[in-house]
């Protein structure tokens, strides 16, 4: 996976799956190296052939999680430059985060401790950086309304009253996932897109400029994503 021998990779992915599944059952706080080696069938001291430290290994999980989004995210405006209209792209990330346990965890708040040591990672940055060109990109092809105020506070807004809304409250009749991500693409289709959305060249155009904006982040994440020093600390 991603660029690593196989059996290397195996292992690490054996190790990233017990961590993830463990965190998102117990916790960041209970979960132990101890526990995921156990989890894993290995022997603790093979977890730090990978990850020096329980905060390394743990932000590895996330960085996998990270790069199986964005990949999603490419592989889809690849397959189909039209997904870069906002509400084919939110609804799809919608569906990626909700059919992940982590992400899934990290963005309905279930993981508080583990989300505040994730907004210090090195990678912190470069995401950031990526998420102004994002918006700049999205306005300057007129993918999204140019007489909305506030307008990404208010698509913001929008997408966390989708994540949140089942923690928050129960909800009669609720839909099941498709049918939320439809009511959040007609949504913003409706809300904060044009009436007439712009033609196949602009399309083309804007989706490549975002396909080479996130590439940019994979190779800074497989970077992170396996370690090779083995102090053993937790």
């Amino acid at each position: 996976m991603l660029g690593r021998p196989s059996e290397a990779a195996d292992r690490a992915d054996r190790i990233l799956d017990a961590a993830a599944e463990l965190t998102v059952r117990l916790g960041f706080r209970k979960v132990t190296i101890d526990d995921i080696a156990q989890r894993a069938g290995i022997g603790k001291g093979t977890v730090y052939l990978h990850w020096r430290t329980k905060q390394q290994l743990f932000e590895a999980v996330f960085v996998r999680e990270a790069v199986i989004y964005i990949e999603t995210l490419l592989g889809e405006l690849r397959r189909d430059p039209s997904v870069v209209l906002p509400h084919r792209m939110i609804s799809t990330l919608f569906l990626v985060v909700n059919r992940r346990p982590v992400l899934r965890a990290l963005l309905t708040g279930n993981l508080p401790l583990l989300q505040g040591r994730m907004a210090e990672r090195a990678t912190r940055g470069n995401e950031l950086l990526a998420t102004a060109r994002f918006h700049e990109v999205m306005l300057r092809h007129g993918l999204f309304r140019d007489d909305v105020e506030h307008l990404m506070y208010g698509l913001m807004a929008t997408q966390t009253g989708f994540y949140l809304l089942d923690t928050l409250a129960p909800v009669p009749d609720e839909p099941d996932l498709e049918a939320k991500a439809g009511a959040l693409a007609h949504i913003v289709r409706h809300a904060y897109e044009p009436a007439v959305p712009p033609g196949p060249q602009v399309i083309a155009a804007a989706a490549a400029e975002i396909i080479t904006i996130y590439d940019s982040l994979i190779p800074p994440y497989r970077e992170l994503l396996y370690g090779t020093h083995p102090t053993r600390q937790d």
